[in-house]
């Protein structure tokens, strides 16, 4: 590497767990935020400007909170948790109120996925009752969409991601499952429209490229695979990268798509250059290990962060390869 690896520009303290979910909101406000879920059963909001916590919730009995998110065109943040519950949160002037939740019924860590659709509702997609079950409803009416389920045994469902391919094109899901394999799903039909074996291992995470339809997931062992979907959306596996060490809890590409960032269990996040996965940068800080990267939404790409959360109960923001360097 050309340089050495940069520290955290600075660190947030006092999410009193693990930090198992982060979602930045820094679009069209002058108040930068960044959500977290703790394995404590808070969430933070934390202020960006003042690099405090604007506000405290908690929703969820106390237990873990795995995955935060918010509705871009409303005040609403929604949250999930080891409690089968889906807690939708009213946080406009000053509030913190549920509005609205669903259960789960799934006793596992998969996080949920929220899209918007082109009419103005959301469609979230998480993992049923039933082990290798995926179950998708509509909001706000919470009317059922469809349940997808594999037709043989592939262990628990881990990961998923849904995205809409194009305008007036049907939502596609892509899921990770304990046994190693990826599904492509028609959310639409309910159907399945592809399958391959990515690791030998449980798929731990996975993220899209929706832009390039060519994604990445990551296992329990020291290899991150990556794939396409052809345009008969059919999944082929590509490149592997492999690691130091096993491990990897979450994965995210940046917004501009030039680079990809991994939460590694031995304590790292690594970057790399996602055209060619190229490696860019190992960041160490934290003291156990990282469960969480997320990629900031800032505008002005130079203000650009990428938070990574931590079982130490820290979480670290980085400002890294902003200017327009060649992160192949």
């Amino acid at each position: 590497m050309s340089r050495p690896a940069p520290s955290p520009i600075y660190t947030l303290r006092g999410a009193g767990g693990p930090l198992n979910s982060l979602h930045f909101s820094c679009h069209g406000s002058d108040t930068p935020l960044l959500y977290s879920g703790s394995g404590k059963g808070a969430i933070h909001v934390w202020n960006l400007n003042s690099r405090r916590a604007e506000k405290i919730v908690e929703g969820h009995s106390g237990s873990s909170v795995i995955w935060v998110s918010t509705l871009q065109t409303t005040d609403t943040l929604i949250s999930q948790g080891r409690d089968m519950q889906v807690c939708l949160w009213d946080l406009s002037e000053g509030r913190n109120e549920v509005v609205d939740s669903v259960w789960t019924g799934s006793v596992g860590f998969c996080q949920c996925s929220l899209l918007e659709t082109s009419s103005g509702t959301f469609l979230l997609a998480f993992a049923g009752q039933q082990t290798e079950e995926i179950k998708i409803i509509e909001l706000p009416s919470k009317s059922p969409v469809c349940t997808l389920m594999p037709d043989e045994k592939l262990g628990m469902v881990m990961c998923l991601q849904m995205w809409q391919p194009d305008s007036g094109r049907r939502p596609l899901l892509l899921a990770g499952y304990e046994d190693g394999s990826l599904l492509l799903w028609d959310v639409t039909q309910g159907s399945k429209l592809s399958q391959a074996k990515a690791h030998p291992e449980t798929v731990m995470c996975l993220t899209l490229d929706t832009k390039r339809l060519r994604g990445i997931s990551g296992s329990s062992d020291k290899k991150l695979s990556s794939w396409m979907m052809d345009s008969q959306n059919n999944l082929q596996l590509q490149d592997c990268v492999t690691l130091v060490n096993p491990g990897v809890s979450q994965l995210c590409i940046r917004e501009d798509g030039k680079l990809l960032a991994s939460a590694g269990w031995d304590h790292r996040v690594r970057i790399f250059g996602w055209k060619k996965l190229r490696p860019l940068a190992v960041l160490q800080y934290h003291a156990d290990m990282v469960l969480s990267v997320a990629f900031s939404d800032h505008q002005d790409p130079r203000k650009r962060l990428l938070a990574a959360g931590s079982k130490d109960q820290r979480i670290s923001l980085w400002s890294i390869y902003n200017e327009e360097a060649n992160s192949g």
